[in-house]
């Protein structure tokens, strides 16, 4: 669907730089090649989980875990109901985990490489097949995934996995692997650091050594288990998947996992061929002739050879996890390659580095970057109340060559709940945050799962520490299996104020996807309020959205304690490129709907009577 829309709007945008038509006709064409998407972010082993226990580092059975099987056709439709286009499904590549599938031919996997007692989706031992925890038939676990990607595309939604580039387990070993697929490291020379098709980086001459446990960590708590020995056979010992060059890397870093060589030498520099810079201009079809006949490091084969395993299996994209940790030319190989097999194939980066944005973009044709450091730290401050307003109208005229491609979010498994103590201690204080990180863009919107029923993360699960919802344990989460109730998936045990929440999300995310404003043009607002109205100041936000058959104003109140009344100030060129007559208009809030106010233009200004609530948000609409 990406690469549909960017097809059609070059050709929109070379036709009328021909034809020299009217700048709003080409905008209203455009308009309507684009829609906002929003990923609901679920975390697979627990969605379906009824099992309230919560014991630390508790037992699959202590515990208990979800199943594919649990999103049946109403978790589904329920899911699409709030406003979902997407569902990213996290953990589902087969990862470590310490429970023992040795009856089903999978190895047992050792505690002293492994995060928790469920184990880190992170650490993936075998890329051609799923979770076992996640089946209900462990021996059938791949025709259950696929039969959870036909639900998944017969309630009208799509859905994307994790692939990890950078790093894989330390006992990496495909049971499921295609005829003719070797394994990572089956075919390395290992008497050498580095080489060229190594999928590895080795320490030649020296053994793997556990990390030296400290401040009272013990593997599984202290349990026993017959593999916790504080030894794990790995000879000559690899690099570990942060970079750690040790043979015994410290408990901070990555050990669960070892680092993939691309073809990037110890020293930093480059064994292969770099993409000539004007192809950050050209699309992924040249992309794909440019490495068509080159020849490329092994990873980078078998990386490209996964992808395209789970595109053939009707995935519809994947989320990158640490992709700036890989070089942006192994990008360019892989998603062109991708996207020659399936052009709408969703392609989303995490990464933390602003420097590089654009070259992932252009160069490595990702559809979408993760806004962490810029929106979202930014937001999370002003939620905290130590942040303001003022910084975040910069961040959109920053971005705004890319804007489109930059995923919001307030919450996903790497970050602290919304409503956690450490971050703002209520989900209400998410709200006005939401309505920002929805509709300040044209780029996609992501939701982790619970968010929009205020899940504070408070369970200490083992590994995984409270405020955070644990993706190394198993564990329940309170807040969802209220709403889940039962599996009935009707909310028929939640509280008030978190069915309150969830309408509250509902209603945002769906005005947000079917609303072409915001598709469309953005123009501050805040700059010139901030400096001159009133009663306005760096608790509040505010911005126009539109596009030719839809006018929005977008005004946010951060504050928890105070209600605000102000002017709100138009400028000129706005109320000229609405083609704004003197008069008066109707403003219509689109969230709830029972909030009305006045448009009042004259004499080449234009106002608006504005009266906010503590932490409430309004999207008026010109009728």
């Amino acid at each position: 669907m990406r690469h549909t829309f960017i097809c059609i709007l070059i050709g929109i945008l070379a036709f009328y730089a021909c034809k020299t038509e009217p700048e709003n006709q080409a905008q209203d064409m455009i308009d309507k090649t684009r829609k906002k998407e929003v990923i609901y972010q679920v975390f697979t082993r627990l969605f379906g989980n009824t099992n309230a226990n919560n014991k630390p580092w508790g037992t699959i059975g202590e515990n208990g875990v979800g199943k594919f099987n649990d999103f049946n056709e109403k978790a589904l439709a329920e899911i699409k109901a709030l406003g979902v286009t997407y569902i990213w499904y996290t953990g589902v590549p087969h990862h470590d985990v310490i429970t023992d599938y040795s009856a089903y031919g999978i190895s047992i996997d050792d505690p002293d490489v492994v995060k928790g007692r469920a184990g880190s989706p992170y650490a993936v031992k075998d890329y051609y097949n799923v979770n076992p925890d996640l089946a209900s038939n462990p021996a059938r676990r791949l025709e259950e995934f696929e039969a959870l990607i036909k639900r998944t595309h017969d309630a009208g939604l799509k859905l994307i996995i994790d692939i990890v580039p950078n790093h894989v387990a330390r006992n990496y070993k495909s049971l499921s692997k295609p005829n003719g697929i070797a394994d990572f490291g089956e075919n390395d020379n290992k008497s050498v650091e580095y080489a060229r098709n190594n999928n590895f980086y080795y320490i030649p001459g020296e053994a793997f050594k556990v990390p030296e446990w400290k401040n009272g960590y013990q593997p599984l708590g202290g349990d026993s288990h017959p593999l916790i020995d504080g030894m794990f056979d790995e000879v000559p010992a690899k690099w570990t998947g942060n970079g750690s060059r040790l043979a015994q890397p410290d408990m901070h870093d990555w050990y669960e996992t070892v680092k993939i060589n691309y073809g990037v030498r110890p020293d930093g520099s480059y064994d292969f061929e770099l993409l000539p810079d004007e192809y950050g201009s050209k699309d992924y079809t040249e992309h794909y002739e440019f490495w068509k006949e080159k020849d490329v490091p092994d990873s980078w084969i078998k990386f490209r050879d996964i992808a395209l395993y789970w595109i053939a299996k009707g995935v519809d994209g994947f989320r990158y996890d640490m992709s700036e940790m890989v070089p942006v030319e192994f990008w360019s190989y892989m998603n062109s390659a991708i996207k020659m097999k399936k052009a709408d194939a969703f392609l989303l980066a995490e990464i933390y580095n602003p420097s590089v944005y654009r070259d992932y973009i252009h160069k490595g044709k990702m559809d979408y970057l993760y806004d962490k450091v810029q929106l979202y730290d930014t937001l999370k401050h002003v939620m905290q109340g130590h942040g303001r307003t003022d910084n975040i109208p910069p961040i959109q005229e920053e971005l705004k060559d890319i804007e489109h491609h930059m995923l919001h979010f307030l919450e996903n498994h790497d970050e602290q709940r919304i409503a956690s103590p450490d971050f703002a201690g209520s989900a209400e204080k998410g709200k006005p945050a939401m309505v920002v990180s929805t509709t300040i863009s044209s780029s996609p919107t992501l939701v982790y799962f619970a968010q929009e029923l205020g899940e504070p993360g408070a369970e200490d699960a083992g590994f995984g520490k409270p405020t955070r919802t644990s993706i190394f344990d198993y564990v329940g989460v309170p807040h969802l299996q209220r709403w889940v109730n039962d599996k009935k998936f009707d909310g028929g045990q939640s509280k008030a104020a978190e069915l309150a929440l969830r309408d509250f999300y509902k209603r945002l995310l769906n005005f947000t996807i079917n609303s072409s404003a915001l598709a469309g043009e953005y123009r501050d607002l805040h700059g010139l309020n901030q400096a001159s109205t009133q009663g306005y100041n760096d608790k509040v936000l505010s911005y126009a959205r539109w596009s030719n058959d839809e006018r929005l104003i977008v005004v946010a109140n951060f504050d928890p304690d105070n209600a605000r009344e102000f002017q709100l100030k138009l400028p000129q060129e706005l109320i000229a490129n609405w083609n704004m007559s003197e008069g008066k208009y109707t403003m219509t809030d689109q969230l709830y709907g029972g909030f009305q106010t006045e448009l009042i233009s004259e004499s080449g200004t234009a106002t608006i009577n504005i009266q906010l609530a503590p932490l409430q948000s309004l999207i008026l609409k010109l009728d």
